[in-house]
């Protein structure tokens, strides 16, 4: 179920690989060794050899693999935000069916002694089936020597005879029933034939053990079998229980029928209840109930043949499948159906906003800058760096972007670059400055650096800064209050890991990141903040959050940005994403209306793909 409806991909694809890792080996042993016929996977509904399990193992240890390799591959029939109705309903039924059978009996039912089964074709072997085979080994002596022989090899009268041994080399044709015997309780009677040979009904009350059979409906048994005495219906009552036992039982439920005694495990195999009770008719099973759920007969209930009891039951393998599917399977597709409504609803919504005329339409309403902004990293020597930043503004400067470009160097470069770059056309930004203002900080760099530099922007609260130095959210704020104070515009990332988009907490931990450091901010500064979305888990991977994902979580910054500082503030912050955002996805995620650019990582190391993305805004 969890892999159908595609619920947490990734760790139960490991999961299922992990188990059949180790079912695979295990069943090879069991092909090998052959210590059982066979492995029981499917019960008696389908045997397999021990050979046929471990291929069937095999097969789907492939499939293991295909889905831990590709976990999202697995399509989506249910949005992630619905997935718990699925699991939830699930274990429900799986608790009320189990329920239900335990208190009544199992809802199918495999065994040789089913509704419908023959016993006595059951124990016939048929004409012409093979029959068991064995081999003897003769162990002689001769001069003192002892030697092993068979028939085909067997020596002369020279030889002196000590021992034969016999073992069975072929099972042969083993009877589904070849257990199933009845004797008197003194055993001096075998009444076998005679029970399954009677033409009309018969009753056999089962009971393996009982002195742990369940009393609770004795009453109900009494009434049956004071039933059977007025009609003339055998009633025999089967236990593997000894004299004590029966006798225990007779005195706390005063029974008057007689017992008999049949093997434990064939009565254990004969109904999944203690006590329960078998009707035949001609020697066919035509009715099986647990003591939870008896017929109702008495003295004044009619004849077998007129009542339901008597007939066979019309309840089907289909019929039973029909139920299933009826109260599982149908209420799934028909959450689904739902589901994918809601989906496609809003799908149809969301490109009605990515609609071209109606872009442009809430692009002249709406004049929030759009911008496209490069961060190298530790990337880029001096010289390299003063290249790549040349090419650039050469390049925009002939051909003018339809957005905002920035592009955040390491320090080193800043100075140098923005001698010659045209910050009208592509402003410059540093990758960090000190929450100290000045002082003893070996290494630091402050804002006050970086403003006298020439660069106009500061990236702060990147994921790698928090990760790799410990930037907490007080940091932060320092940081912010500094850049703000000597006039730089903050580019402030905020994103969740995979773990907390696999939990469901992006929400939560964007929130809490702008609540730690930036919402401390009045609306008047807060406009010289450009928030960052960068979800961690793709960056640099190469995966990529949907654009449909990217929006829906820029949407709900921008929502509590509005909770925050209102609606018109809220309509006049940038928001951009930031992950694995390349040239071939741009156009996509830049259609989405409250997604206003990117913040590039590895795509803005080199020109060509850098003109990719800002050419994504044309």
């Amino acid at each position: 179920m969890f892999i159908l409806f595609a619920i947490h991909r990734r760790l139960v694809s490991r999961l299922v690989l992990l188990f059949m890792a180790i079912m695979t080996p295990l069943t090879l042993w069991l092909a090998v060794a052959n210590p059982i016929k066979d492995c029981g996977c499917f019960g008696d509904a389908v045997i397999l050899t021990n050979w046929e399990t471990f291929y069937k193992n095999i097969v789907l240890l492939a499939a293991a693999i295909v889905l831990c390799v590709k976990p999202l591959g697995m399509p989506r029939f249910i949005s992630r935000s619905n997935q718990w109705i699925v699991v939830t309903y699930t274990i429900i039924f799986i608790l009320f069916s189990s329920s239900m059978c335990l208190y009544t009996l199992p809802t199918f039912d495999f065994r040789p002694y089913h509704i419908g089964a023959n016993i006595k074709k059951g124990m016939e072997i048929p004409e012409g089936a093979k029959g068991p085979e064995f081999e003897t080994t003769f162990i002689l002596e001769k001069n003192g020597q002892r030697k092993e022989f068979t028939l085909d090899n067997y020596p002369d009268s020279t030889w002196t005879f000590i021992d034969s041994k016999t073992v069975q080399i072929s099972e042969g044709y083993v009877p589904p029933i070849h257990d199933f015997s009845i004797q008197t309780t003194d055993g001096s009677e075998d009444i076998t034939d005679s029970v399954l040979s009677r033409r009309g009904y018969s009753f056999l009350l089962i009971s393996p053990h009982l002195e742990k059979a369940d009393d609770t409906n004795f009453g109900d048994i009494d009434q049956i079998y004071e039933y059977c005495q007025n009609n003339n219906y055998p009633f025999y009552a089967l236990t593997a229980s000894t004299d004590e036992g029966i006798q225990h039982w007779r005195d706390i439920t005063g029974a008057e029928y007689q017992f008999y005694l049949t093997d434990e495990t064939t009565l254990k195999t004969i109904i999944r209840s203690n006590p329960g009770l078998l009707l035949l008719k001609d020697g066919v099973v035509i009715g099986k109930w647990s003591h939870n759920d008896l017929p109702q007969l008495n003295d004044q209930s009619p004849k077998l043949e007129r009542t339901e009891y008597g007939q066979m039951p019309q309840n089907s393998v289909t019929g039973k499948i029909s139920k299933i599917v009826l109260w599982y399977i149908l209420p799934l597709l028909l959450l689904t159906f739902a589901d994918r409504t809601w989906k496609f609803t809003k799908w149809i919504k969301e490109k009605e906003h990515s609609n071209k005329i109606y872009q442009l339409f809430k692009r002249k309403k709406n004049m929030r800058k759009k911008i496209v902004a490069g961060n190298w990293k530790m990337n880029m020597n001096l010289q390299d760096g003063i290249a790549l930043a040349k090419e650039l503004n050469e390049t925009l400067n002939n051909n003018k972007p339809n957005c905002g470009v920035i592009i955040c160097t390491p320090f080193i470069h800043l100075a140098s670059i923005a001698q010659f770059l045209n910050q009208d056309v592509i402003a410059l930004g540093a990758e960090n400055c000190a929450d100290k203002e000045k002082g003893a900080f070996t290494g630091e760099v402050s804002a006050e650096m970086v403003k006298s530099t020439g660069a106009q922007y500061v990236i702060l609260g990147h994921s790698e800064r928090r990760g790799y130095y410990g930037e907490t959210p007080e940091i932060l704020k320092e940081k912010v209050q500094l850049a703000l104070k000597n006039g730089l515009k903050v580019i402030f990332c905020i994103g969740e890991s995979l773990e907390e988009r696999e939990a469901g907490k992006q929400n939560d931990v964007v929130k809490a990141e702008l609540e730690g450091s930036v919402f401390n901010l009045t609306a008047e500064e807060f406009k010289n903040i450009v928030i960052a979305y960068e979800p961690i888990w793709a960056i640099g991977t190469g995966k990529t959050a949907t654009a449909e994902q990217a929006e829906e979580i820029h949407a709900y910054i921008r929502s509590i940005v509005a909770e925050k500082y209102g609606k018109e503030v809220a309509e006049d912050t940038s928001i951009l994403y930031g992950g694995s955002c390349k040239a071939s996805n741009a156009p996509e995620l830049f259609a989405k209306p409250d997604i206003d650019g990117g913040l590039i990582g590895g795509a803005s190391l080199k020109a060509a793909d850098f003109m990719g993305i800002i050419d994504a805004w044309k």
